[in-house]
């Protein structure tokens, strides 16, 4: 590195980008920070005439400590109408979206970019549990060594240009190092703070933002019918954006055995029910991929996918078809195949690719053809 590089850190006034701004100070970079203000919650203010949120003024008093520029990027009516707005859109459609990998791609990396050229900085960085490497013309994203901090799978839309550029100084690390680290920096109350909530601007239960963000909806979508393989009706739902695919609690019907939402219609604002098996497959349709190396993605003999942040990555073929979508057929069966969120491909630990979820609505037919065209 060359003496007093530039980094802009994306500071949330948190554990992990506490840390960050201080490893980068101490391997000689020049720190900049940059918090971005995108949605307010009641509770991020401990004061009623504060005109800042906790973690904006967290952030500063930090970077004050530090000595370091600090920027405040108030983009709240933008991520209202991209973010919000999609996450709306998204469960009224009868998907389940993931709104932190639009905002990565849409916002924290495209912003942190934007500002990084503004400033002057050659490198970004944040607190994700990642590492990047580059192969050839290509940067990757590798799994972080702390396997359940491992934040690659909200990662996967981060463009390549921008991947190149960015420092995660985290990657190697354990949360309890990161949180001692801090300990013995002198930063004994941040490295106790609790962790923040997945997704950031919903407070309790998704479907109380719904209903508060759209205070119509219950009215529209009442009175759909919960109705069983066959079709056969079974009874009412409050309506399709209220669940998802494998919920099996606060169905509010008694079948006599335990109940998985198989499938979601809004156009007809049907919910299939079914048992648990019947969530179980070991195909699953996904649209708008987005790869790394296409020549190695397609041809890939231990290629694996994880369908859920949580879930662990499992062996899977990819065959790409007319219409752009794809059809991963898994080694191992997979559960609640669920249209909105993402399907991201691995090589070991290295991302390769990912795409989301498409409705899986026609995918008996693929597999049959394909099966009877004899490909394996």
């Amino acid at each position: 590195m060359s003496n007093r590089e530039k980094v802009l850190v994306a500071m949330s006034g948190g554990v992990d980008s506490s840390a960050v701004c201080l490893l980068l100070q101490d391997q000689g970079y020049e720190v900049v920070g940059m918090t971005m203000r995108v949605w307010d919650l009641p509770q991020q203010f401990a004061s009623p005439d504060q005109a800042q949120p906790d973690f904006i003024l967290s952030a500063q008093e930090l970077a004050q400590r530090l000595g370091i520029e600090h920027h405040v990027v108030d983009v709240r009516e933008g991520f209202r109408q991209t973010i919000v707005q999609n996450f709306l859109d998204e469960y009224r459609g009868g998907r389940t979206p993931n709104p932190c990998v639009l905002c990565n791609r849409k916002f924290k990396f495209r912003l942190l970019a934007e500002m990084a050229d503004r400033l002057g900085c050659q490198w970004m960085a944040t607190g994700h549990y990642v590492q990047v490497e580059e192969k050839g013309d290509f940067a990757y994203l590798l799994m972080g060594d702390d396997v359940r901090k491992d934040q690659s799978y909200f990662l996967w839309r981060v463009p390549q240009q921008t991947l190149k550029r960015c420092l995660f100084p985290l990657g190697k690390m354990e949360k309890p190092e990161v949180r001692k680290y801090l300990d013995e920096k002198g930063f004994a109350l941040r490295a106790k703070q609790s962790e923040s909530m997945e997704v950031c601007f919903v407070e309790r239960d998704y479907r109380d933002f719904l209903r508060q963000q759209l205070p119509d909806l219950a009215e529209q979508v009442k009175g759909g019918a919960y109705v069983d393989a066959g079709g056969k009706k079974l009874g009412e739902h409050l309506g399709v954006p209220f669940y998802t695919v494998g919920q099996r609690k606060g169905l509010g019907i008694a079948l006599g055995a335990p109940a998985y939402v198989l499938r979601l219609n809004p156009d007809k604002n049907t919910i299939v029910l079914g048992r648990e098996e019947e969530l179980k497959t070991t195909f699953l349709l996904t649209e708008a991929p987005e790869v790394v190396d296409e020549a190695e993605f397609f041809t890939a003999q231990d290629l694996t996918v994880r369908i859920r942040y949580h879930s662990n990555p499992v062996p899977c073929k990819v065959r790409r078809l007319d219409d752009g979508r794809m059809l991963v057929e898994t080694a191992e069966q997979v559960s609640a195949v669920t249209p909105g969120q993402s399907a991201v491909f691995y090589i070991k630990n290295r991302l390769v690719g990912g795409a989301y979820i498409a409705s899986q609505k026609g995918i008996g037919g693929l597999v049959a053809a394909m099966k009877t065209s004899g490909e394996n």
